[in-house]
């Protein structure tokens, strides 16, 4: 299974400076762990107990944690703790601080403690709205609140500020039901991608070519329903994946993650594309018009890497590289190849995709360094990144021998899915075109049969195996007549 480029170095990540600006980096105090639950290598926490984590999570008057542990703890505790059991264990450390500090003689530090608390909670709520789907959560974040705001009662900042912040979950919230309503509704049909052809369509059936002839102007199609899908990816989503380790920390919270219809769906766009490039070729009758529209899809893949979609590019030549449009020896040697031969050096599987994790690297550091949407765009190969995901959770435990956390995992995780997340977030720069998304996202693909026929038709076998293949076929299709 794949690994990432940065593996040989795992060991010594979270102390060479290599992830995310400030990964690994703890500010202050926090919490009030026994600083013996929590251990660190060169100023950056590696492990820890559960308890001590979840206690640095919770600001004090003189801490609040830094962005990057918010997120890495909130992503990665699901993996031992359920979020409304997490969220119970904040509000029970934050009322025994409130507690202490009633107790004192200083107020302002009561209300700096409330506005730091409130600020947590924004951020977690904006950053994984769905951990707040369930009644009981939102109880126990409401009980949060109200007992945080009781030391604002003079001109009410804090309260407007959680009101918006409710506000803006419910809003959140009711958007992803809408689409996990959507999903569950339309699924077949979008697990199908509309009707399969049985059989050759009629001649004067519309292809790829009639709709759009500009191989740019069809890789910005593509890169459009690229983000678009990619954009409904959370990254609780993703961590799901890490679900399918038999272990014991794992079975506590399986029962609570929602289906992620959004995975499946992007993936099958992966599919499905591959198959439509496929059919595309091979529904071409005359040899004449089928190298055409390979050179056509080569120059598509090509637009695909200039723009940074990665994804769509792998798919158009997964499909070329189809059995069926691979054995089409008369059309290939019609093709000017060279193009071909440069996308599939990118793509070479060989060194654990060498290639591509370095033209990754490079449209990764153009959109660190980018002034406009364009050049932002970075959208990886789904299977890959999903598979390095799962192998870095496989290589390396949850917990350390000792039995605390193994944080410096969960760092490296969290810096990949936080670099997902950020390529989520880019608006397409590209005018959009109604017409040929629908084609791209309806027209009829063949069946794996279908696809085997329509390419023995164009170009009859020429050893004993394709001979079988193609009789076997036949036999088949007699059989249903």
């Amino acid at each position: 299974m794949p690994q990432t480029f940065v593996f040989s170095s795992i060991l010594t990540l979270s102390c060479s400076g290599q992830g995310q600006p400030g990964m690994g980096e703890c500010s202050g105090g926090g919490g009030g762990s026994d600083s013996r639950d929590l251990i660190f290598q060169d100023g950056h926490l590696i492990s820890g107990s559960l308890e001590a984590l979840m206690e640095r999570l919770v600001p004090t008057v003189d801490y609040y944690p830094d962005k990057t542990y918010i997120f890495t703890f909130l992503l990665s505790s699901r993996v031992f703790i359920p979020p409304h059991d997490l969220l119970a264990r904040v509000g029970q450390i934050c009322l025994e601080q409130r507690q202490q500090l009633e107790a004192g003689p200083d107020q302002a530090k009561l209300k700096s403690f409330s506005t730091k608390v409130t600020q947590l909670l924004k951020e977690w709520t904006e950053t994984f709205p769905y951990d707040f789907r369930e009644e009981k959560v939102m109880a126990e974040l409401k009980a949060i609140t109200h007992c945080v705001t009781q030391c604002d009662e003079e001109n009410g900042a804090m309260k407007k500020a959680i009101s918006q912040m409710m506000q803006n979950l419910l809003l959140a919230l009711a958007a992803r039901n809408q689409l996990q309503e959507f999903w569950e509704k339309f699924r077949p049909l979008a697990m199908d991608k509309g009707p399969v052809l049985k059989a050759k369509p009629p001649a004067t059936q519309k292809d790829i070519l009639s709709v759009c002839c500009d191989p740019l102007v069809l890789a910005q199609q593509l890169t459009h329903i690229e983000l678009e899908r990619i954009h409904s990816i959370h990254p609780e989503d993703l961590v799901q994946i890490l679900s399918h380790r038999d272990s014991l920390d794992n079975q506590k919270c399986r029962g609570d993650q929602a289906k992620t219809y959004s995975l499946e769906a992007y993936d099958n766009w992966f599919n499905c594309l591959s198959m439509l490039v496929a059919t595309e070729v091979c529904r071409v009758v005359k040899k004449k018009q089928r190298t055409r529209m390979v050179e056509f899809f080569i120059d598509v893949a090509r637009e695909c890497f200039n723009i940074g979609n990665f994804n769509s590019m792998m798919a158009i030549i997964s499909g070329m590289n189809l059995s069926p449009v691979a054995r089409l020896k008369k059309t290939w040697s019609k093709v000017k190849t060279a193009k071909f031969d440069v996308l599939e050096h990118h793509m070479d599987p060989s060194s654990n995709f060498c290639n591509y994790r370095t033209a990754l690297q490079g449209a990764t550091q153009r959109s660190q360094m980018a002034h406009s949407s364009r050049e932002k765009i970075v959208i990886p190969v789904f299977n890959l990144f999903v598979k390095d995901i799962y192998f870095l959770h496989k290589i390396h435990t949850n917990r350390l021998p000792n039995g605390q956390v193994n944080f410096k995992k969960f760092w490296e995780i969290s810096r990949q899915i936080h670099d997902f997340m950020t390529w989520t977030q880019v608006e397409c720069p590209f005018e959009k075109d109604k017409k040929i998304q629908s084609y791209l996202l309806t027209a009829p693909i063949y069946s794996e049969e279908a696809l085997f026929i329509a390419s023995f038709e164009s170009e009859g076998p020429e050893n004993h195996m394709e001979k079988d293949s193609w009789k076997t076929l036949r036999t088949t299709l007699l059989n249903r007549a």
